[in-house]
């Protein structure tokens, strides 16, 4: 169930420092609950964060299944938003150039966390994948996720890697999705 909030927060600086969320540029912010053992997205204009920052430099120590995990995130916002029903020619372009620079780099930031190439590609993929899927919404890998991760206190990256290939499976039953995904390929080739 996602909460509306309707009042102006105070300005916000946010700085990221994992390459994954996008939390720094979209207006969502999700609180985990672990009584009900449920996750609550608030989605609010009010929380957009009026200074972003994206220092590569900062992700540098972060452990490489921390950076596996979030860079999953980053990957299933641009494949999400890519075939959400709400994208447009925008949020399509961001995500293909997200999933470009993602599998690109991921694998080099994963072996390497002090490549600053990699480290750099991956914030700016991630920023890219969180101005589409801010843009075009998500879908049923983070709607699965989330109450996966919710419940039995996983990760949110690590469940959305589990989840976004059946996930991308179910998907193939709308030909639109059946397009969507073979640019995909196209464009990782």
């Amino acid at each position: 169930d996602d909460v509306v909030i309707n009042k102006k927060a105070m300005d916000l600086i946010a700085i990221n420092t994992t390459a994954g969320t996008a939390s720094e540029v979209t207006r969502v912010a999700v609180v985990t609950d672990p009584v009900s053992k449920r996750k609550f997205a608030f989605k609010t204009k009010h929380i957009l964060a009026a200074i972003a920052v994206n220092d590569p430099e900062l992700m540098t120590s972060l452990p490489k299944g921390l950076t596996a995990g979030t860079g999953m995130d980053a990957l299933t916002h641009a494949v999400e938003s890519l075939v959400a029903k709400t994208g447009y020619t925008l949020t399509e372009e961001l995500a293909l150039s997200a999933i470009k620079l993602i599998f690109k780099y991921l694998p080099v930031a994963v072996a390497d966390g002090s490549n600053m190439e990699a480290r750099d590609a991956m914030t700016y993929a991630q920023y890219m994948a969180g101005m589409s899927f801010g843009n075009a919404n998500c879908g049923i890998v983070h709607g699965m996720a989330h109450a996966v991760g919710g419940y039995y206190n996983l990760p949110h990256g690590l469940c959305n890697a589990i989840l976004l290939p059946p996930c991308m499976e179910y998907n193939c039953g709308s030909p639109v999705a059946v397009q969507k995904y073979a640019l995909m390929a196209r464009t990782v080739a």
